[in-house]
């Protein structure tokens, strides 16, 4: 059986060695941020299910400028973005909400 993957040749030209230099530290730059979003998100949900109103809220502000970043980077679409925004937004609200609405 051979492996599974052809061995990568290296380039020639300059350019081409550049390029690759250039595409593996774009692709640890995006790893860390796509990283960084998803434990942001991870984090907020954490503290809703907790039901922690004022962890979930303070999360929730650093996680927006996280979300926004990465997708003015490109990284995730700006309609994904959007939309992480606006879930994590409803569930932080319904947790703040919610002991008014058994109190009134």
């Amino acid at each position: 059986m051979a492996s599974a993957k052809p061995k990568k040749k290296n380039p020639r030209l300059a350019s081409g060695r550049k390029r690759v230099r250039q595409g593996t530290k774009l692709n640890a730059a995006n790893t860390s941020l796509r990283s960084k979003y998803r434990t942001a998100v991870k984090n907020v949900e954490k503290a809703v299910l907790a039901g922690d109103k004022t962890k979930a809220t303070e999360l929730f502000a650093k996680a927006q400028s996280i979300v926004d970043t990465v997708a003015d980077k490109g990284i995730f679409h700006k309609n994904k973005a959007a939309r992480d925004k606006s879930r994590l937004s409803t569930k932080v609200k319904n947790l703040v909400l919610a002991p008014e609405k058994a109190a009134a």
